[in-house]
């Protein structure tokens, strides 16, 4: 499937480049959350007339992730979670209380932005969480967890 980029997408290309992708990444992922366009002679038109106003949308959009992430520099992540003596969690820490946590602190961030490659933390001690603001935008978050006192 032939598609033209309407935005920046990360390991494929950038805006305006005409990539060859499969059918089911273009149907069912691409193509419905606009991040690209079915490169055919019109729309390939239709994209020269709005390129210029899609290339100041793309540069918007990084200027506010890059303040997002100047927000974040130094910024150290501190939770607590019930832990057994020997410092194994009983649960795990995942996105949604890295997402919870940083809403607390001021700043928002969805889902998909956390990406933690090892999975969810299962241990105490000091982390490092991945936040992918933009395609060319990442954020080493430390996230340090501490065990809850017990009563």
């Amino acid at each position: 499937m032939d598609v033209i980029l309407l935005q920046k997408v990360t390991n494929l290309g950038n805006i305006g480049d005409r990539v060859n992708v499969k059918s089911g990444y273009g149907r069912n992922f691409l193509l419905p959350q606009g991040k690209a366009t079915v490169a055919t002679a019109e729309n390939v038109a239709k994209f020269e007339a709005r390129r210029e106003e899609l290339e100041k949308q793309a540069r918007e959009e990084l200027a506010a992730a890059q303040s997002r992430a100047a927000k974040l520099e130094g910024f150290k992540l501190l939770l607590s979670a019930k832990a057994g003596s020997e410092g194994k969690l009983f649960g795990s820490v995942g996105n949604p209380d890295i997402i919870d946590a940083l809403a607390k602190q001021g700043h928002v961030v969805t889902r998909a932005e956390v990406k933690m490659g090892a999975g969810p933390i299962r241990n105490i001690g000091e982390h490092q969480v991945q936040l992918q603001l933009h395609a060319d935008v990442l954020v080493d978050l430390p996230v340090i967890i501490t065990a809850e006192e017990q009563a």
